[in-house]
């Protein structure tokens, strides 16, 4: 039997864009037909492109619309976590990290940016050819992504897509914005295309912090069952003794892990995809 698209589901607004979009028809009409109301309509629409703005900004809000910030709640019950690398591959930093990752048997998540993988398409294949897994972190990671529009923001996305199922043969199921930051286009871009929005339950800011042992600290404080670790093994900022960070603290992080009787996961495990691509 012939395999067959399944129903695509219309996107549905979040509650929070739904109220922006009435309280603009609100405001306008306000402006039009209430004597003295201009002001007082265009002062509730700066207040609600603001929150709109501040919920763009924090990467773990949900208002936005679906973000995966801790695992499912089986995977909690089983004590694993999802620890997630994010910005490579690096030619240089990615492979020692595979390499850390096979003496600990732990299995991970690389958030990669397709320009990079097209750069370094054997280690993007390594990564793969290890038993690890890859997911979506834009093509290029431009610094104004959350400026995007919805065209902008759907070629970044389906192009990234493409080069990593090309390059490691395995189509991305879950997307992660550039330094978390979106705007309310973004959901039904990811609708669209069939992808979940993960940001992490802890990060431990390895490229802005030098200090492996605050690093460290960040990310294993009441490290539990479901969380979600954030990682760098691109853009890795180095210690005082010219380490990259990621390297110090990985090993530490994972015997911690084994010592609280956590075991590794990865979200193409822990997370099922929005919907079946065919049936």
């Amino acid at each position: 039997m012939q395999a067959h698209q399944a129903p695509f589901p219309r996107w549905s607004a979040p509650p929070a864009v739904t109220a922006s979009i009435a309280l603009h028809a609100a405001a306008a009409g306000a402006a039009v037909f209430v004597p003295g109301a201009l002001w007082w309509a265009l002062g509730g629409i700066a207040l609600n492109q603001i929150g709109l703005t501040a919920a763009g900004l924090w990467p773990r809000s949900r208002v936005l619309g679906p973000n995966w910030t801790r695992l499912p709640e089986a995977a909690a019950r089983q004590r694993r976590f999802a620890l997630t690398l994010d910005d490579g591959p690096d030619p240089e930093v990615t492979p020692r990290v595979l390499d850390l990752l096979d003496a600990q048997r732990t299995r991970a998540t690389f958030f990669c940016i397709a320009a990079r993988a097209q750069a370094h398409p054997a280690l993007l294949r390594e990564i793969v050819a290890r038993g690890h897994d890859v997911q979506n972190h834009s093509h290029s990671h431009r610094h104004h992504f959350a400026l995007l529009g919805r065209r902008a923001l759907r070629r970044e996305i389906d192009l990234a897509q493409q080069v990593l199922f090309d390059l490691g043969g395995v189509r991305p199921h879950c997307f992660r914005a550039p330094a978390g930051l979106r705007n309310p286009l973004l959901d039904p871009v990811l609708h669209e295309l069939n992808l979940h929005l993960v940001s992490w339950t802890r990060r431990g800011f390895d490229t802005a912090t030098a200090d492996p042992q605050r690093v460290l600290e960040r990310l294993a404080r009441n490290l539990a069952g479901g969380d979600i670790v954030l990682l760098h093994d691109g853009h890795a900022r180095r210690s005082a003794a010219g380490v990259p960070v990621v390297l110090d603290v990985l090993p530490r992080l994972l015997s911690q892990a084994a010592s609280l009787g956590l075991s590794g996961t990865t979200l193409r495990e822990a997370i099922a995809p929005r919907r079946a691509a065919a049936r």
